[in-house]
């Protein structure tokens, strides 16, 4: 095995090469859980080997009574069953070893609970032997422990390479755990979180939001403690699988989050008292216009026949049905097949009096009507039990950003505490047409991520404006429109048409005639030549006259 310290360009190719001894084997959407499996298994032994190491060194014991050190006072211990080299001698029922192995790790860590077991290798239908002997050839040619890493957290950000590698290869359905990493930079760059602060995200997905908030925290002065960024994460996610590739995805940059797995909307699972978890800055890429989303009201449907004799389900009345306990519909309930702004006012209930949100939304929150007009309006202008005020800014992003659709989607930031400058203003940011453009996917670049930054930041605290790019609107502007917050409303991004210059195009005209006079005159003379005369039809105005042939 290999003790040359890893690259990260080494670490990402070999990593993803393993995903190729299983393709053809298994469909491209399932092997990365897998992958994802062996790569924690190699680096938690790995890792428990070197505690070990350095335990028989500094103590000058045993590797028994090392491990027995390690064992109550580590973090990495790891029982004999389920050691690499038990493992990698296996011949049969490897599957089954490796299973074993995850359940033994995780009864000694409470923070992988349910994780490592989400991942099944006993489907022998779908991993044989052979392809697991294979794969766990693979990994045994590099160390994953500390001292083989050029950085402790290397293996980390090879680890979120890999999340793109596959939601690349998944296409639309890489959107269900995967925000592009540009997006994921310019929605912290605008949140900007500090050391001490508590960020959440309501679906985090792979957990790349949670990660670069907390890169960004640990940049700053006084962001690491104890080798740790000073900060604390929370998120929640629905679906198992993708919760558990977040979990892992945070274990590995040696973070620790608060990762609960359920619907944040039916049921926020961060609460304090009888209410629901506030936060300092809240982020969120929620999944675009999810529809029946309070599956209370979804199941057991009442049915009834209809004119043509067969039962159906009697659709529910989101408006009178839907009931939170938390209180977080107070601006009005979303319909049924848009889930948008039952995200925000989650993400804005889950706000600290001076905190501040940024999401990923579609364009259309910004001007469908009905119960998302009132909501809107709410959020703008206030309601009877409820402020108003809470937008900060609409940015506008170019389209094909996302693996799950093509459409532009915008940036909305709401601020509980906005600086007195832009109190009942909104600013208004059309960054829809600096991108990169790719064959499948266009990407923000680092200087439009910079641009959008910038003039957010000159508009936030100088009410700073940009011709065709950024407007800071007043309320009463907006209220002029509907409150519709559709942002070509607000930015004219169109060119004017170019200036006439009548004396020169008349010159040109004069110019034109003439030549339309010498190609007459050259007609006249072929037609003589011909001896197809006639009394020609003049430009002045004349008849024709009778042509002889």
């Amino acid at each position: 095995m290999s003790q040359e310290k890893l690259t990260l360009e080494t670490l990402e190719s070999w990593l993803w090469e393993s995903a190729n001894i299983m393709r053809g084997s298994i469909d491209s959407s399932d092997f990365k859980n897998y992958i994802f499996g062996l790569i924690f298994l190699k680096r938690f032994n790995d890792v428990f080997e070197e505690q070990v190491d350095a335990i028989m060194a500094d103590e000058e014991c045993s590797r028994e009574e090392a491990i027995e050190i390690e064992q109550e006072d580590g973090d990495y211990f790891v029982p004999e069953h389920a050691r690499w080299g038990f493992i990698t001698s296996r011949t049969e029922s490897i599957g089954e070893a490796i299973d074993e192995a995850f359940g033994d790790i995780e009864a000694q860590n409470s923070y992988l609970e349910g994780v490592l077991t989400a991942i099944q290798f006993g489907d022998k239908a779908k991993l044989g032997d052979t392809l697991l002997s294979r794969l766990l050839r693979h990994f045994n040619q590099y160390n994953l422990g500390n001292n083989s890493l050029y950085k402790a957290d290397m293996l980390g950000d090879a680890y979120e390479y890999l999340i793109k590698q596959f939601a690349d290869d998944a296409g639309k359905k890489g959107g269900e755990f995967y925000t592009p990493k540009p997006v994921v930079q310019l929605l912290v760059n605008l949140l900007d979180p500090q050391p001490g602060h508590t960020v959440y995200d309501p679906t985090f997905g792979s957990g790349g939001m949670l990660v670069e908030s907390a890169h960004h925290v640990s940049q700053q002065p006084g962001g690491i403690i104890a080798g740790q960024p000073n900060a604390v994460l929370y998120g929640q996610e629905k679906n198992l699988g993708t919760w558990a590739i977040g979990k892992l995805n945070l274990f590995l940059h040696n973070m620790r989050a608060e990762l609960e797995r359920g619907d944040t909307l039916v049921k926020p699972l961060h609460r304090e008292q009888d209410g629901i978890k506030c936060f300092d800055r809240v982020i969120a890429n929620p999944p675009f216009s999810a529809k029946s989303w309070w599956t209370p009201v979804e199941v057991n449907r009442p049915k009834k026949i209809d004119k043509n004799g067969k039962e159906k389900e009697v659709p529910p009345s989101y408006k009178k049905e839907v009931k939170d306990p938390f209180g977080r519909m107070g601006y009005g309930i979303p319909p049924r097949g848009y889930a948008d702004l039952a995200f925000v006012q989650h993400m804005l209930a889950s706000l600290k009096e001076n905190g501040r949100m940024a999401v990923v939304l579609p364009h259309g929150v910004l001007f469908r009507g009905g119960e998302e007009g009132k909501i809107r309006t709410g959020l703008l202008q206030g309601t009877k039990e409820l402020p108003g005020d809470r937008i900060e800014a609409i940015i506008g992003l170019p389209s094909a950003l996302f693996y799950n659709t093509g459409i532009p989607a915008c940036v909305l930031i709401l601020n509980k505490q906005k600086p007195e400058n832009l109190k009942n203003r909104v600013i208004f940011i059309d960054a829809s047409r600096e991108f990169a453009e790719g064959k499948n996917q266009n990407s923000l670049r680092p200087e439009d991520i910079e641009h959008i930054h910038d003039a957010h930041s000159a508009a936030f605290h100088n009410n700073a404006e940009e011709e065709k790019y950024c407007r800071v609107v007043e309320l009463a502007e907006i209220e002029e429109n509907d409150f519709n917050l559709n942002i070509a409303r607000y930015i004219d991004t169109s060119e004017p048409e170019p200036a006439v210059d009548i004396p020169s195009v008349l010159t040109e005209l004069g110019v034109i005639s003439g030549q339309l006079a010498e190609v007459d005159a050259e007609l006249d003379g072929y037609l003589e030549e011909l001896g197809l005369t006639s009394t020609r039809h003049s430009r002045e105005g004349g008849n024709p006259g009778t042509e002889v042939a």
